[in-house]
């Protein structure tokens, strides 16, 4: 008993602070955020490639390109969209990684290097906010493939007697399967981002080979000449040209989180070339799993009544075979596992290491992620009456695109590669600029986020006019992402921070050739490693 008393105290719950921190205390770091030591530098190319083809491999990818048969939009439209879009989320995907791998540091501690120290949290907790909703949300389509799986076996599942008020959003058999759901995702959260790759791998050979069947099915039940490559165009004229560029702007936007915080998982590579696949990877995988996703959806329309259901689930449903149900189900069970702990959980817990460094680490955070997500948040609800709120969430790649530019335009572009790991630890180092805020990237994000707020608001609320401004939300993420790029680098250059110029870059392993007391020693006084350029 005196043992579980021992919890309530906050010190309990402080990290053990490690030796090799960069921070000048254990306040600003923790093992989690520092820079990989290389015996836990573990990924290879084979791994991104496995953990691409699982991304690729969900629901919203799915759901994705299979909505935009719904708006009108032929397979030969729709395609190509979804390829260009992939195929520059490729690019900002390799070109943000580098930077985690060179430097073997999470997006937390590498957007200090472009926002300044304090200014990045706002990055932070906005990476926080978004991962916990949307990990509600996907555990929520997990709990859906759980009910087919279980209703597959037992029909009856069906017709279970619901106990729950009618305002609940949710039934008896829906709050099963979501427990269900969770408990069979919580061990995972336990898994460190080194192992992780293992599940990444076992859903690269399980989801597609699913996944391919159902698109021999989609052939078989419905030639192609009798269903996707005949399938029209529902629009003409200017609409055409608006709802490709939606559809751009969608394939963009899928990815937007992760494009921002690649480097918490380039960090982990085995060198910096190994993430370079994603170059290639990126653009097959997410075209092909579109192309099945079009391709079965348009077999639902003719053989179920005309109805396009862009919900993969929805499909399963009418399904007679109880066999084939179950199996597909399950890959979608595997799927919806990778992607929220890949885009959702893991994020959300680097993220908080930053805010916390003293009492959570990424186990913690995923812990964390995994009970407010899961259930303080109560994703039924958000889901059921709250769609205003999904186009928000949809929508926050507003927010995101021009953080990715930022950082883009600041490693690449202004400080080419040359930037100060250990000063990135330190409150008071290079990356303080103007009390902890670089102020090139304030007016940057002003520049690029309110131009698409009118057409943001009018997704959420339809009532409220906004115009033309609607159609040029249609290419928000472009827009955003080129213009943050744009401003940022000009008001760097035109007002630089002499004092981040450096000869050559200083890595957690230049300072490493120090012993450890010599290594206190300039932590301690907040000596910045690099040399300036003059």
């Amino acid at each position: 008993m005196e043992k579980i008393f021992t919890y309530t105290r906050r010190e309990a719950w402080v990290l053990e602070p490690e030796p090799s921190t960069f921070a000048p205390n254990s306040r600003w770091s923790n093992k989690d955020m520092d820079p990989v030591p290389p015996k836990w530098r573990t990924w290879t190319t084979f791994n991104y490639i496995a953990y691409w083809v699982s991304d690729a491999a969900n629901v919203a990818v799915w759901e994705l390109a299979s909505s935009m048969l719904a708006i009108g939009l032929s397979w030969r439209q729709a395609l190509p969209a979804i390829a260009v879009g992939h195929i520059i989320t490729s690019i900002v995907m390799v070109l943000n990684g580098m930077a985690g791998a060179r430097l073997h540091v999470g997006f937390p501690v590498l957007n200090r290097s472009s926002f300044g120290f304090w200014f990045s949290y706002f990055s932070v907790v906005s990476r926080v906010v978004l991962s916990m909703f949307w990990f509600g949300a996907q555990t929520y389509t997990g709990s859906e493939c759980v009910y087919q799986m279980l209703k597959a076996i037992w029909p009856s599942l069906a017709h279970l007697d619901n106990a729950l008020a009618p305002g609940a959003n949710i039934t008896t058999a829906g709050i099963m399967c979501y427990s269900l759901y969770w408990l069979i995702q919580f061990p995972l959260m336990f898994v460190s981002p080194q192992k992780i790759r293992w599940l990444f791998l076992v859903k690269a050979f399980i989801v597609p080979p699913a996944w391919l069947a159902m698109l021999v099915w989609s052939f078989v039940k419905v030639p192609s000449s009798k269903g996707l490559f005949e399938q029209p165009s529902a629009l003409s004229g200017s609409a055409i040209s608006y709802a490709w560029l939606s559809a751009l702007n969608s394939a963009l936007s899928i990815n937007t989180t992760i494009a921002v915080n690649i480097s918490d998982f380039t960090r982990y590579a085995k060198n910096a070339q190994a993430q370079c696949v994603q170059l290639f990877i990126i653009p097959i995988a997410f075209t092909l799993v579109s192309f099945i996703g079009l391709a079965v959806t348009s077999a639902g329309v003719t053989l179920y009544g005309g109805a396009v259901l862009w919900d993969p689930l929805q499909l399963i449903d009418h399904w007679d075979n109880r066999a084939a149900a179950f199996f597909a189900s399950f890959s979608f069970v595997i799927a919806t596992l990778g992607t929220n702990v890949s885009a959702n959980s893991l994020s959300a817990a680097n993220d908080m290491t930053v805010l916390f460094p003293r009492y959570i680490n990424i186990r913690r955070g995923q812990v964390i992620c995994a009970i407010l997500g899961g259930w303080a948040l109560c994703p039924w609800e958000i889901l059921a009456s709250a769609q205003g709120f999904l186009s928000f969430m949809n929508g926050y790649a507003v927010f995101l695109s021009p953080i990715a530019g930022i950082m883009i335009a600041d490693y690449w572009i202004v400080h080419r590669g040359k930037v100060d790991v250990p000063s990135m630890y330190r409150p008071r180092g290079l990356y303080r600029y103007t009390y902890g805020i670089n102020w090139r990237a304030v007016v940057a994000i002003m520049f690029s986020v309110p131009p698409n707020m009118p057409g943001l608001i009018s997704s959420i609320n339809p009532k409220i006019a906004v115009g033309s401004a609607l159609k040029f939300y249609d290419f928000a993420c472009i827009f955003g992402f080129a213009v943050a790029l744009t401003v940022f680098s000009v008001l760097s250059f035109a007002f630089p921070a002499t004092k981040t110029f450096l000869r050559e870059a200083v890595t957690s392993e230049d300072l490493g050739e120090y012993s450890e007391s010599e290594r206190s020693s300039h932590i301690e006084k907040g000596v910045d490693s690099g040399i300036l350029v003059v």
